[in-house]
């Protein structure tokens, strides 16, 4: 596959499809692109290209672990420049959880390079401020402090990652524990500091200040309840709302394979949006 590197770190890429507008599709957590190619082999058909990319730190892509800013910020970043190093002019972004939060941060930060944007499985609420600190840093902070670097390879995350980059093992052993720790507990502080906001990780007012025509697909657990795609979608200054035909379910977490069954009517909504933006361009 491709790949470009973005300010020193190898981003991996592939792009599907024909057409005028392409759009970024992300999967949520630090999960590999491939989550998404089916939904964007869908989506393809309809004359529209689809980018499918490695974040940082994730799938194929290089490892580079810091405390900037938020992953989501950081991601959202490289994305405008992995974007722009490929002359693209008529962007649209989209993603499910983390992959949403990256395409809120992409609509702040660049609202003058954006056609459209799409969020679906919104993350908010009080559950999810409770449950996801722990599974995004708290375990790595904990392995790292109970077995130094070997341990932090051996955590889930961390044991996928390396599955599809084994380049990453030998860095990750090769980083000094405190500093790792150092970086975890300075992310899970960014974290947090926006994880009781009804929309996680942004406010009412800068929902508000999205101008971009948005797409919001809610989720149904209790990480991504629809209720929190609903008041997305009310805060958004102009959005759309699609929910698909689902009930809230009592667990943590429903996996994306377990949408598949709605990958059809996801990604038409999707294509439908999409070209209508386009053909009053």
């Amino acid at each position: 596959m491709p790949n470009k590197n973005i300010d020193g770190v190898n981003i991996e890429f592939e792009i599907i499809g024909n057409g005028k507008p392409i759009l970024a599709l992300m999967p949520g957590a630090r999960r590999g692109y491939l989550e998404m190619k089916s939904l964007a082999e869908k989506i393809a058909e309809n004359n529209i290209r689809v980018l499918l990319h490695d974040r940082r730190n994730t799938g194929k892509s290089d490892l580079l672990i810091d405390d900037i800013e938020t992953e989501e910020i950081t991601w959202s970043r490289e994305l405008n420049k992995l974007l722009k190093s490929l002359d693209e002019q008529y962007i649209f972004i989209s993603g499910s959880s983390s992959g949403a939060r990256t395409s809120l941060m992409y609509a702040l930060e660049f609202p003058s390079d954006l056609i459209g944007m799409i969020i679906m499985r919104v993350t908010g609420g009080e559950f999810a401020a409770k449950r996801l600190p722990v599974n995004y840093y708290e375990v790595f902070i904990e392995a790292a402090k109970s077995g130094g670097m070997e341990a932090v390879c051996e955590t889930k995350r961390f044991m996928e990652y390396i599955k599809t980059n084994p380049a990453v093992k030998k860095q990750l052993i090769g980083m000094d524990t405190k500093e790792f720790i150092k970086i975890q507990s300075s992310l899970l502080s960014k974290f947090l500091a926006g994880a009781e906001l009804p929309v996680m990780g942004i406010t009412e007012m800068e929902l508000n200040s999205i101008k971009t025509p948005s797409l919001v697909i809610p989720g149904n657990d209790n990480t991504h309840n629809s209720k929190s795609g609903i008041i997305a979608h009310n805060m958004l200054g102009n959005s759309s709302l699609h929910q698909l035909p689902i009930d809230d379910v009592d667990v943590d977490l429903i996996p994306w394979e377990d949408w598949l069954p709605y990958e059809d009517e996801i990604a038409d909504e999707m294509s439908d949006f999409i070209n209508k933006i386009m053909k009053g361009i």
